[in-house]
C-alpha cells in the first residue's frame, strides 16, 4: 500500500507563521511536522509515499528530497494552487500505484499505528467499502462533529458525531467522476459514499491534534516535548 501526504494548503489561519513556511514544515518538538508522518509511515512498512504541494511547495521538496534519510521514497504532486482534498487526490492517482492507499493531512498530528490502520483497511475495494475513516473525540474547535459512526460504519447523520481526523484509507473508485487537476472537495464524495452504506471507519482515542491556528500549534508542541520527555 501506498501513502499520499496532503501538503498543498495556504494555512491561512496560521499567518503569518506560514507567509514564508509551508505549515507542514512548522517544526513541532523540534522537526517538521510532516517528518513526524514519515516516520511513523516508514516504521509501518509504508515507504512509497506521495506529497503533493502547492504554496511554497518548493521549501517542501528542499527539506525532504527523495526521501532517502527517512528511510522512504517521495514522489510529489505539484500544483499550480491547490486543489483541495479530492482534487490533490485525484491528480495525485497515477503515482499511487492504482490499489488502496492511505492519506494523512500534513497539517495534523496523530500517533497512530499505519500498519494497524493499513491492515484494517485492506478489504476495501469496488465490490465493498470506497473508504474507512480515522475519526477522533470532537476537539473544543470542533464540537458539532463532523461524522458519525455506527459499529464500523460511518454515516453523515446520527446521534454522536465524531471528527474526522484527517487520515483514512481510500479506493482508486472514490475519485473516479474526477479529472486530474481538477479543484474538488472530498467531503461531498463522501457523504455520497456514506448513502450508499460504502464508507467504514474506527475511533481513535491516541494522541491527535488539528495544527490549525499558531496557539494550537504551540500547544501541541508543548504536548509533544512532555510526552517525549516521559518516554525517555
Amino acid at each position: 500500500m501506498r501513502a499520499m501526504i496532503l501538503a498543498a494548503g495556504r494555512g491561512e489561519r496560521m499567518r503569518p507563521l506560514t507567509d514564508s513556511t509551508p505549515k507542514p514544515l512548522l517544526p513541532v518538538a523540534g522537526k517538521p511536522l510532516i517528518e513526524w508522518h514519515l516516520q511513523r509511515l516508514a516504521r509501518a512498512g509504508l515507504r512509497e509515499i506521495v506529497i503533493n504541494h502547492a504554496w511554497l511547495g518548493e521549501q517542501i521538496e528542499a527539506a525532504l528530497g527523495e526521501g532517502t534519510r527517512f528511510g522512504v521514497r517521495i514522489r510529489y504532486s505539484p500544483e499550480a494552487s491547490a486543489l483541495e482534498t479530492a482534487g490533490g487526490i485525484a491528480t495525485a492517482l497515477s503515482l499511487l500505484n492504482g490499489g488502496t492507499f492511505l492519506v494523512v493531512n500534513g497539517d495534523v498530528y496523530i500517533e497512530i499505528d499505519f500498519a494497524a490502520l493499513a491492515a484494517r483497511a485492506a478489504n476495501l475495494g469496488p465490490d465493498g467499502a470506497l473508504a474507512h475513516l480515522v475519526l477522533v473525540s470532537n476537539p473544543g474547535h470542533n464540537p458539532a462533529g463532523d461524522f458519525a459512526l455506527e459499529g464500523d460504519r460511518v454515516m453523515s447523520a446520527g446521534a454522536r458525531k465524531l471528527t474526522f481526523s484527517g487520515v483514512g484509507v481510500y479506493t482508486p473508485e472514490l475519485f473516479a467522476g474526477i479529472a486530474p487537476g481538477t479543484r474538488a472537495p472530498l467531503a461531498p464524495l463522501l457523504r455520497k459514499a456514506m448513502a450508499d452504506g460504502r464508507v467504514t471507519g474506527e475511533h481513535f482515542s491516541g494522541c491527535w491534534a488539528d495544527v490549525g491556528t499558531p496557539a494550537r500549534l504551540v500547544q501541541l508542541d508543548a504536548l509533544v516535548r512532555a510526552r517525549h520527555t516521559l518516554e525517555n
